[in-house]
């Protein structure tokens, strides 16, 4: 039977570069979108022979990630994948401004735990939940400072996932933090040494090699243990 994994925030970068690679696979991919604009998703289920599935949601609405979780009742999927950041500038602390601050946390951290929440029902008992964390987000790698904003929301997304973790502790399902590397992205500008042909397929390589073992990990791109 053929796999199928649901991708939150798949329309351009590392998002859709991982819808990419999945169809790739031969998995059957629904893709999520913000708004009604056309997006490099669109051009990729238009070659997808029917694989490709978009949703449209703003995953930092409940009301929405309840109603794509009803839609999607008869679905079952083998990975559920979050995939959202945004950085918003590198400041000090002292000088973010609060509404900032809670963007980023809201975006970062908040919301894919939520999305996690409220379509863990959809996955099977041994499919994997992941989310695209950041070795920014690991405390004892910070030895120069620097995207403070950024690295406290990495953080929190990390601890919020061993809470998760914690929570269901007696479930299958795999879990999993994921470090894509710094990757040649609006986000992570384009002096980062990788591309993402670079990161994703090692990424899905690393996902699919960790399917239906139990637990939570932090890894990155190569299959490698991030430090907390």
């Amino acid at each position: 039977m053929t796999q199928t994994a649901l991708i939150i925030g798949a329309s351009r970068a590392l998002g859709l570069g991982l819808a990419t690679e999945y169809l790739r696979l031969g998995w059957n991919v629904i893709g999520t979108v913000r708004g009604d604009r056309r997006t490099g998703l669109h051009d990729l289920a238009d070659t997808s022979d029917g694989r490709l599935t978009i949703e449209q949601l703003d995953m930092t609405s409940p009301a929405q990630l309840s109603a794509l979780r009803d839609r999607l009742i008869d679905r079952p999927l083998d990975l559920l994948f979050v995939n959202a950041a945004v950085a918003l500038g590198d400041l000090p602390i002292g000088e973010v401004p609060t509404d900032m601050f809670t963007e980023v946390m809201v975006t970062n951290a908040l919301s894919p735990m939520r999305a996690l929440e409220t379509l863990r029902p959809l996955v099977t008992p041994d499919g994997t939940i992941g989310v695209m964390s950041s070795s920014q987000g690991s405390l004892s790698m910070n030895i120069r400072g620097g995207q403070d904003a950024y690295r406290a929301s990495k953080s929190a997304l990390n601890q919020l996932m061993r809470c998760y973790a914690a929570r269901y502790v007696d479930a299958s399902h795999t879990l999993l933090l994921i470090d894509p590397g710094w990757v040649q992205t609006d986000l992570g500008g384009a002096e980062a040494p990788l591309t993402i042909d670079d990161s994703i397929p090692g990424v899905a390589a690393t996902i699919n090699a960790q399917a239906g073992k139990p637990g939570l990990q932090f890894l990155n791109y190569q299959g490698d243990v991030v430090p907390w």
